[in-house]
């Protein structure tokens, strides 16, 4: 048996961010869907889910039809069985993300993120599957205090901390 790997780059167009994650059951595209749709009246959102076994379609849903398009469009690109895509707008992966991680079929969350993304993917006789992804870029150094100082400003200005 041999395993091919292979690298797929993940659309993120501006405005929007993307988090990619494994999970179990058929359901999980229904209840992604009522989690998002509780978490904020004003988050637009697309999601695709990789049918593993029985017809091995794409399902999907959401509240936004650009944004079901790309969820669907990177989730065949993606084709791992039992990946999910969301993309989101109005919105923040942090505002949403502990919801997600607690829906019932969720196993894991590759990534959360606005950056520039790229999925590994592993192939075998059998199918694909996610072995990691590439999230931004490499670090360029060690933040100076006035690092710092910018760093806790941003985080004021969003409101995340006071």
């Amino acid at each position: 048996m041999s395993v091919k790997i292979d690298v797929i780059r993940v659309e993120i167009p501006e405005g929007t961010n993307v988090i990619i994650g494994q999970s179990h059951f058929i359901k999980t595209v229904e209840d992604l869907y009522e989690t998002l749709a509780s978490s904020s009246p004003h988050l637009k959102f697309g999601i695709a889910f990789c049918e593993a076994s029985g017809k091995r379609l794409i399902r999907w849903d959401g509240n936004d039809e650009e944004l079901i398009k790309l969820a669907q469009q990177t989730a065949l690109k993606i084709g791992a069985g039992h990946t999910f895509v969301i993309y989101i707008k109005n919105g923040f992966p942090i505002n949403v993300l502990n919801r997600i991680k607690n829906v019932e079929e969720v196993v894991r969350i590759f990534a959360a993120t606005a950056n520039p993304l790229q999925v590994l993917i592993a192939e075998t006789d059998q199918g694909r599957g996610v072995i990691g992804v590439v999230d931004g870029y490499t670090p360029l150094g060690i933040e100076t205090e006035a690092d710092i100082k910018e760093r806790k400003e941003l985080l004021r200005k969003f409101g995340y901390k006071r």
